[in-house]
């Protein structure tokens, strides 16, 4: 077995109201966790639920990417009170800082996804100047710029094939949709207020987007461009993820401090798993106050490539949820560092003596 993956002693707080003892992730895999507060990136062994290392990001990291051939994962340096410009890139083989990408002018990055297969260029949001980035990996240019004109352009998923994008934009209540190779804007199309989370069907023939504000889902076809259905869902759906086979939708509701399944070929709901948490103490730089009481704030969603669990990110009770996708049921539970949100999978190669430890910025 990986030395990383092997069995480590872990605090019985770790993984609290687990009904068993956590086991082996099916996929041999680690997870990466983006804590905004604290400005790291902690690479934790879902198998144990130990942080094995910490590492410094950019200020406010938000949401992470990993190349698809899993050498390396690049994070969105979001900022704090003040807009940030970088990307911070992660070798996950020497798991170390490879490189930082200066994004000169364009800030607020926060969406972030590879581009096809190659692992060659990047899509990132730019929140500020209201557009979609083309990112070269390799030397970090910003090859092209796609506007979408629409406020708060939050996140960004891609088609299967890499000719579209599509980007939820949390002002204007949208999405846009980008043909990448063209660089033509094909639409701007209303959701529903507060258009935030959103994730491309397997097959690529559907996108659904959360709408927080209305406690809404919109699906949108993908050849005509129109909404075809419109779902409910509260309170505050946040982030959407389909599961691998595509049978599942699972949304991440902040307020209401649960995750919502929905058939994706009936659209019906079937069943909401609550986090059972509560906030931690201590955190007055929360993002999520009023409103969200003491709840967990429930955000950022992980499908293991199996499909068998799902990792959520209770971002304001500093844990991640491991939700088994068999039985539907809370597996397990995580702490991490504060206000945890973007979150990462790649198959670990470390060295037998690699201990947990936290590198110094």
């Amino acid at each position: 077995m990986n030395p990383f993956l092997a069995q480590v002693a872990l605090p019985l707080a770790l993984l609290a109201w687990s009904a068993a003892p956590l086991t082996a992730s099916p996929d041999g895999g680690a997870l990466i966790v983006l804590n905004k507060s604290d400005d790291t990136a902690s690479i934790i062994d879902p198998a144990s639920g130990a942080t094995r290392m910490t590492l410094p990001t950019g200020p406010g990291p938000h949401e992470v990417a990993v190349s698809p051939d899993g050498k390396f994962a690049v994070v969105a340096d979001y900022g704090h009170q003040v807009g940030n410009n970088t990307l911070t890139v992660f070798d996950l083989e020497r798991l170390d800082l490879h490189k930082t990408i200066d994004l000169g002018e364009f800030t607020r990055p926060h969406g972030i996804t590879f581009l096809g297969r190659s692992g060659e260029r990047l899509l990132v949001t730019a929140e500020d100047q209201r557009a979609l980035l083309e990112v070269v990996f390799a030397s970090g240019e910003v090859r092209d710029v796609f506007a979408t004109d629409q406020d708060v352009s939050h996140m960004v998923v891609a088609a299967p094939d890499g000719r579209h994008a599509y980007v939820s934009n949390i002002g204007s209540g949208s999405v846009t949709v980008i043909d990448v190779k063209s660089g033509e804007r094909l639409a701007n199309i209303p959701t529903g207020a507060g258009a935030e989370g959103l994730d491309i069907a397997p097959d690529g023939s559907e996108v659904w987007i959360a709408n927080r504000s209305a406690d809404t889902i919109s699906i949108l076809d993908t050849k005509t461009h129109a909404i075809v259905e419109t779902l409910e869902c509260a309170q505050f759906p946040i982030r959407l993820e389909f599961t691998p086979d595509g049978k599942h939708a699972l949304v991440s509701n902040a307020q209401s401090g649960d995750v919502a399944v929905f058939d994706r070929t009936s659209r019906e709901l079937l069943r909401r798993i609550p986090m059972v948490a509560e906030a931690s103490e201590g955190d007055e730089n929360r993002l999520f106050q009023a409103g969200f009481s003491e709840g967990p704030v429930p955000i950022g969603i992980l499908i293991e490539p199996s499909g068998r669990r799902a990792y959520i990110a209770n971002t304001n009770a500093n844990l991640v949820t491991i939700l088994d996708l068999e039985s539907w049921s809370v597996a397990g539970r995580i702490q991490t560092g504060q206000q945890p949100d973007g979150l990462g999978w790649f198959t670990p190669s470390l060295p037998s003596d690699t201990d947990s430890s936290t590198q110094d910025s």
